[in-house]
């Protein structure tokens, strides 16, 4: 009889930054964070997650809080456990290409912040959005995670994945993830992948799954025999619907096994009962909707990711349709056909869900294109890999009169970082504010004005004090 080899499976906890965007539409304070993060950093975690993906932009826009201060206040307290981010590849946290001098510059940042894993992604796969950035994480010494974005089609076949594994290890990451955004990866499908990965590359395997479609945890069960090393887990308050498998769960499943986990059920059980009436006031208010904590088996047909599937219902919900939120689920993979097979995913995912919304609402397909539409059907954020619909792009090239592109978009962009600075350099206090900027110069100017404005108030409120105590 063979021995058993152990592996312990190690786990990247979400719930400071996936679960709570799949959930709750990002809404978790730093405040509501920083109690419990140096009980999370005793439990032997490969790494939290809570940086990242939309954690920056709803900081900025609906909590009115710096996510850079977020950031270094939770560094100050997880100080054994690696952090753990999202980074969309050439558009950063935004939702467009950036020049590289940005690219550049907000992981070094980063990094300097208090980042330790950088996981970089692409939402069409193409490689070349992400070079600045694993070049630039392998500068600062940090650890470059590149994601795979999972999805299903005739492109998409395992000798597709094993090509791609191959030249990310070329390319000088550290590791590979597979990024199964909208729980498409069924269990032994899983066992396939996993395993074709681990022929191509030496690189340590991840994976990250949303419970949607309802097979997560046991997808996972399958990718750890297979010789996944890592997954990515939520605790159990803000787990299942469109965030991760429960981490407790998962604890439990491999324990006495070749891949137990190591981890402490009771700490565990301690952290979810913090967790817990957060999840319920989230209920009360209506910010968790019951909705997206439902198992969708139609995920499989629309090919959601759990984000988008939040977003979808808010965005129907302010227009007053949300009668019309089937018909725009059909919408998304005609559309997603349409534009080349990409899979779905910020900001790809948001590009394709607004405008199947918009077929669905203006009662007619393509009547309006949007501005970021526009952009992915003229190539400029990168390669699909299938074509796209020449009738669709035709009416890109008829509204914009420009002709598609070929190249790295990043190649057309020049340098932008002196040219942002100058632009926002009344309001910067800190290096990092023109990053802020950059991303989101809107958002960015209003939360700037904002803190000035709360700074005014302090230092009125403390000449005030002082002429209290020491009167004229």
């Amino acid at each position: 009889m063979s021995e058993i080899v152990k592996k312990p499976v190690g786990i990247t906890e979400t719930v400071l930054r996936d679960a709570h965007q799949s959930l709750i539409a990002t809404r978790m304070t730093t405040e509501q964070m920083l109690p419990i993060a140096e009980k999370m950093d005793q439990i032997g975690y490969h790494s939290i997650e809570c940086w990242g993906g939309a954690t920056f932009d709803a900081s900025l826009r609906f909590l009115k809080e710096d996510p850079w201060e977020r950031l270094r206040k939770l560094k100050a307290v997880i100080r054994k456990t690696p952090l753990q981010m999202l980074f969309r590849g050439q558009n950063i946290l935004g939702y467009r290409p950036y020049a590289d001098d940005v690219v550049e510059y907000f992981v070094q940042k980063s990094i300097a912040n208090g980042i330790d894993i950088i996981r970089i992604f692409d939402c069409l796969n193409d490689l070349r959005n992400l070079q600045a950035a694993v070049k630039a994480a392998n500068k600062e010494k940090g650890h470059a995670q590149v994601a795979l974005s999972y999805t299903l089609g005739d492109a998409y076949t395992l000798d597709y994945w094993k090509d791609i594994a191959k030249r990310i290890e070329d390319m000088g990451a550290n590791s590979i993830c597979i990024k199964d955004m909208a729980g498409l990866l069924v269990p032994y499908k899983a066992t396939e992948l996993v395993s074709a990965l681990k022929e191509a590359t030496d690189l340590p395997i991840q994976l990250h799954t949303h419970y949607t479609s309802g097979v997560a945890s046991m997808t996972y069960m399958k990718a750890v025999e297979a010789g996944c090393d890592v997954i990515d887990c939520a605790m159990s308050p803000f787990a299942l619907g469109t965030s991760q498998p429960a981490t407790e769960v998962m604890v439990e499943t491999f324990k006495g096994t070749a891949h137990d986990t190591g981890l402490n059920i009771e700490a565990l059980a301690e952290i979810a009962d913090y967790f817990r009436p957060i999840q319920e006031d989230a209920l009360k208010t209506g910010l968790l909707n019951p909705k997206v904590m439902g198992v969708n088996i139609k995920t499989l047909q629309y090919q959601v990711p759990g984000g988008m599937l939040s977003n979808l219902v808010s965005q129907l919900k302010e227009a007053h349709q949300e009668d019309k939120y089937y018909a725009v689920l059909e919408e998304v993979p005609r559309v997603r056909k349409d534009f080349g097979e990409p899979p779905l995913v910020t900001p790809s995912s948001q590009i394709v869900g607004t405008q199947a919304t918009l077929n669905v609402l203006m009662g007619e397909r393509y009547k309006m294109l949007t501005k970021e539409s526009q952009a992915l059907l003229l190539g400029k954020y990168g390669q699909t890999v299938k074509p796209v619909n020449p009738d669709v792009q035709k009416i890109a090239i008829e509204k914009t009169g420009e002709q598609p592109i070929t190249c790295r978009p990043a190649d057309l962009l020049e340098p932008e970082l002196s040219t942002i600075e100058a632009e926002m350099s009344q309001y910067k206090q800190q290096d990092e504010d023109v990053l802020t900027y950059a991303l989101f110069p809107q958002v960015a100017t209003e939360f700037f004005q904002y803190r000035e404005a709360q700074q005014t108030k302090v230092d009125a409120a403390v000449a005030d004090t002082d002429n209290q105590a020491y009167p004229v």
